[in-house]
């Protein structure tokens, strides 16, 4: 409602029209203005751990310390999600990206399937945050958009054959299992690229994009990887300025120096772990100090754990890293380490840091599991993280609901809840 002005406020003078037209048009004119003020001054304060305030972007989801903040990734090639399986994922979180070939077999193309869930989810959650894919260095064959890519219709496309890296060691396209890799510093594919991405987003309905693979290849052109990674950074510029304002840009692994020239312009970074070594006592704590640099960055941040590449220990008992089959059993192993990797994502957790957990990519990879630990009481954090010793690797943490502890050296972690 329109607070009433008295007398004593503003006094008109009734024999100037005009003034009291223009008064009136200025105030109308500064309305908007004062409500969204209002509405901004409404929304509770987040605090990064050094003290500092985050400043959200009107675009980004609605972020909230009440839960574990969670970031769902999945999809299924073959099939669209179930109403059931819509609601399972709705009720726990309000960001989610549909993967690249998510539906493909079903409704022809990964567009389609991005288009169906992302209006699935928001006819039941309308604030939900919904992302497409796409990759920047690997040519995936699931939508319309890269068809002329396929090892069996490239020669029929001279022009787009030109988008793709030649292998310099045999001079034929170079692939991994029959996916070629774009071509980076070729200025009409980034051209192409940025048209690309921004249609599928425009297409599918979707809130934003997340982009895979930062590194353009650049150890195919050692030579050049300067140059690979300020075209990178101008790609990701340019299709953030194509997709419009209020799109998000999610960037894998863009907090990475690889990807240096990306930072600037993304609005959210992921922290993939795909590799044991990713894991280790001293990357973590690289992540947690990323982390903050990316919350004092104004941007956000998610901490994607995928336990199929764990430490194990041999049948000797020596400990090695083994990535373990996409088809072995790893829903127990997720149940058991569940709480060791919410407590590392906790050490280092900023205000629009999201935690996405699971042993793959697939909707069958853990996105339908259910984890108690994930759904209690959390609450703000009272501070930064604290590290036992100076020299040490056991780090605390307290937030309202629980104190955290963690030894990233035996890779052990203990959440109290309260």
């Amino acid at each position: 409602m329109v607070p009433r002005l008295n007398d004593q406020e503003i006094v008109l003078n009734t024999r100037d029209s005009i003034g009291a037209l223009v008064f009136t048009a200025v105030l109308i004119g500064c309305w908007p203005a004062i409500l969204s003020a209002q509405k901004d001054d409404a929304r509770p304060t987040l605090t990064v751990s050094d003290g500092s305030s985050f400043i959200p972007k009107d675009y980004y989801p609605e972020f909230r310390w009440d839960t574990t903040p969670m970031y769902y990734m999945f999809g299924d090639t073959r099939r669209t999600l179930t109403p059931e399986e819509v609601k399972f994922i709705a009720e726990r979180t309000d960001f989610i990206c549909i993967e690249k070939s998510h539906a493909s077999r079903e409704l022809g193309f990964a567009e389609r399937g991005a288009k169906h869930e992302a209006g699935a989810f928001k006819k039941i959650k309308p604030e939900m945050k919904v992302l497409f894919y796409f990759n920047s260095a690997y040519a995936w064959p699931f939508t319309s958009y890269n068809q002329m890519f396929k090892p069996d219709t490239i020669d029929d496309h001279p022009a787009y054959k030109k988008f793709l890296i030649v292998d310099p060691k045999t001079g034929e396209l170079a692939h991994r299992r029959n996916v070629f890799y774009f071509d980076v510093l070729n200025p009409e594919l980034r051209d192409w690229w940025v048209n690309t991405v921004a249609q599928g987003v425009r297409e599918s309905g979707c809130d934003g994009v997340f982009i895979d693979q930062m590194h353009g290849f650049a150890w195919l052109r050692k030579d050049r990887s300067q140059e690979v990674q300020k075209a990178m950074g101008d790609m990701m510029g340019a299709l953030k300025k194509k997709m419009g304002p209020d799109k998000i840009l999610l960037a894998n692994n863009a907090h990475q120096r690889i990807a240096k020239d990306v930072f600037p312009v993304m609005d959210a970074s992921m922290f993939e772990h795909y590799n044991a070594q990713l894991l280790s006592k001293e990357a973590l704590l690289r992540d947690w100090n990323d982390m903050l640099q990316i919350a004092k960055a104004g941007k956000m941040s998610i901490f994607r754990i995928g336990v199929e590449v764990e430490r194990v220990r041999s049948p000797q008992g020596e400990q090695t890293t083994r990535k373990r089959s996409r088809t072995d059993p790893l829903a127990a192993l997720a149940k058991e380490r569940i709480e060791y990797h919410l407590a590392c994502y906790l050490i280092g957790a900023q205000p629009y840091s999201y935690f996405q957990y699971g042993w793959g990519w697939t909707l069958a990879s853990g996105s339908l599991h259910d984890y108690p630990e994930l759904r209690r009481p959390l609450g703000a954090p009272k501070g930064a993280f604290q590290r036992t010793t100076a020299e040490g690797w056991e780090f605390t943490r307290e937030f309202e609901h629980a104190s955290v502890w963690v030894d990233t050296e035996k890779g052990e972690g203990k959440i109290s809840w309260r």
